[in-house]
């Protein structure tokens, strides 16, 4: 079951460190309470009601055939992880494509917000398996009512951490055609935004 979660792992991982991120840093100081999201942009209210706030959206879902980067840590655990298990199918490798967008309804909110965040993840290109489990287990024991944190009460979280391994976090830089081309498919008002890549995510058989 704790393969089935890694998907939503990575993006309860990364919208905690934009969270941690925006704590501790004075920038609410200067564009006010930051509310941070991961819901589908066209579900947060834009214009005169619009929140200063940080949404992480995961748009799309690509396979991963490049494995040479995964670290010799990572292949111990996972192959301990997976040793009394008897799957014929390899582990599918996913890359995640975000897109991270900044809303704010006065002057420089979005700009001032966005490059905070670009910068934040900039300064975190990868997220270690240390990271990942402490990260994990802050969520766990927090036992907030949100849907993750609920899952993952059903699952071992140690197991989850070690399916995972390491994030890599890379941006990518949309054409405008692309961005022209994403925004219209999410029907939704444009506002400033970033694209980046995690990678990556394995989901094998259930044992």
């Amino acid at each position: 079951m704790s393969n089935a979660l890694s998907i939503a792992a990575v993006t309860a991982i990364l919208k905690h460190l934009l969270e941690n991120g925006m704590v501790q840093d004075s920038i609410t100081q200067t564009v006010g309470d930051v509310v941070v999201t991961a819901i589908p942009p066209d579900m947060i209210t834009v214009g005169s009601d619009e929140r200063t706030q940080l949404n992480l959206f995961l748009y799309q879902i690509s396979q991963n055939r490049n494995v040479d980067w995964i670290s010799q840590d990572f292949r111990e655990k996972y192959s301990q992880n997976q040793e009394n298990k008897h799957s014929k199918n390899s582990p599918l490798a996913l890359d995640l494509h975000y897109l991270l967008t900044a809303y704010g309804s006065k002057d420089f909110q979005t700009e001032l917000l966005l490059g905070y965040a670009m910068q934040l993840l900039h300064q975190t290109p990868i997220v270690t398996s240390d990271a990942i489990e402490s990260i994990l287990n802050y969520l766990f024991q927090a036992k907030t009512s949100s849907i993750f944190s609920q899952a993952l009460a059903n699952v071992s979280v140690s197991d989850l951490s070690n399916s995972l391994g390491q994030i890599k976090l890379s941006p990518q830089f949309l054409n405008m055609e692309d961005t022209s081309k994403l925004w219209s498919a999410l029907q939704t008002h444009y506002r400033p935004s970033a694209s980046y890549q995690a990678s990556m995510v394995l989901i094998d058989t259930k044992s």
